[in-house]
């Protein structure tokens, strides 16, 4: 039966962390707007939701860490995620003098449409949680 609920829950549960973890490269992307020689990062969300739903469909490749002193899966150049994500270095559409490459218009759009997507996310997840305590208590 738990199993049952776990795949019940499992999209909308993958779904909003990788949309966190989007959130997170995101804000750094705009919070390193004026470092010289930042290069403004980001992920394939849709490919790496497909990744990590075939991920969790079979198991045997899954490594778990049961000590604080276990080697995380990230890399340790920061750019791959811990579930194994690769970030990608965003293309600049206008160079700058000193080497940066966030555009404050691209991020921000990204960072509100990754915001509302995730509250979407939010939403449906809380919907499918009502509509299984109305099953279980008989539809009162």
């Amino acid at each position: 039966m738990l199993g049952k609920l776990d795949d019940y829950l499992r999209f909308q549960e993958t779904a909003l962390a990788l949309r966190a973890q989007r959130q997170e490269i995101l804000a750094s992307n705009i919070a390193n707007a004026d470092t010289p020689n930042y290069k403004a990062r980001d992920f394939d969300f849709q490919g790496a939701l497909q990744d990590a739903l075939t991920k969790q469909s079979s198991p045997a490749g899954v490594l778990a860490t049961t000590n604080a002193r276990h080697i995380p899966r990230g890399t340790p150049d920061g750019n791959t995620l811990p579930d194994g994500t690769q970030l990608q270095y965003r293309v600049p559409t206008q160079n700058t003098v000193d080497g940066n490459t966030v555009d404050m218009d691209v991020e921000r759009a990204q960072f509100a449409d990754n915001a509302l997507r995730y509250e979407a996310g939010v939403t449906v997840l809380n919907q499918q949680i009502r509509a299984m305590l109305a099953a279980v208590q008989g539809g009162q």
